[in-house]
């Protein structure tokens, strides 16, 4: 396969993942389990990692993370974008792209590293990572930037601050993003070899 074939088949898919995620997360941004929009989109970006490396990975995720500040912009979200925004654009910019490129690009890396020894380990461990890089940098970036409102949106749901996190801020959403990805490694993995067969062939 020459290199300008390659490319134009990089671009192809990388455009279909593209439309995928912005038609997934906006269906997501009306699920909500709590303040926060559950996000469906991270199968796509943990496939086009594996597939066209980690660059591809961020790529995806900073695709997603536009997706969704627009959401949120238009108030899709139920508001919650916009009362962070009252309190830190700057903060809301960087939690949302810092998170979703990042959990792209580790994806990618992740998987390339496991993939030396098992592809099947690689989308398991790659499907892992790409969630609980996705909410654990969320958290992080919810106590740097919005630690007060975090408090008291958990004083007002009656819990403490651990609690609400994890039964009320994104603990329920991340239990279904990662068994959603985890259900899917077994698709991840065909993809990839799929992927991989034509590449020899060509």
């Amino acid at each position: 396969m020459n290199n300008s074939h390659m490319k134009t088949s990089k671009l192809t898919g990388l455009a279909i993942f593209t439309a995928i995620i912005v038609v997934l997360q906006v269906l997501a941004t009306f699920i909500k389990f709590g303040p926060v929009s559950i996000t469906l989109a991270l199968a796509p970006i943990i496939i086009g990692a594996a597939v066209y490396g980690a660059g591809a990975g961020a790529y995806l995720g900073f695709v997603l993370a536009v997706v969704i500040l627009a959401s949120g912009l238009l108030g899709w979200d139920g508001g919650f974008v916009m009362y962070l925004m009252s309190i830190s654009p700057i903060g809301v910019i960087l939690t949302i792209f810092l998170k979703s490129t990042a959990a792209g690009y580790l994806s990618g890396v992740t998987y390339r590293a496991v993939a030396k020894k098992s592809s099947k380990a690689a989308s398991v461990v790659s499907g892992i990572v790409c969630p609980v890089v996705n909410t654990g940098l969320f958290i992080l970036c919810m106590f740097l930037f919005f630690f007060d409102a975090l408090t008291g949106m958990a004083a007002g749901a009656g819990k403490s601050l651990i609690a609400y996190i994890i039964f009320g801020l994104c603990g329920i959403n991340f239990v279904i993003e990662l068994v959603v990805n985890l259900a899917l490694s077994s698709v991840i993995t065909h993809v990839v070899c799929i992927r991989s067969r034509s590449r020899r062939i060509a």
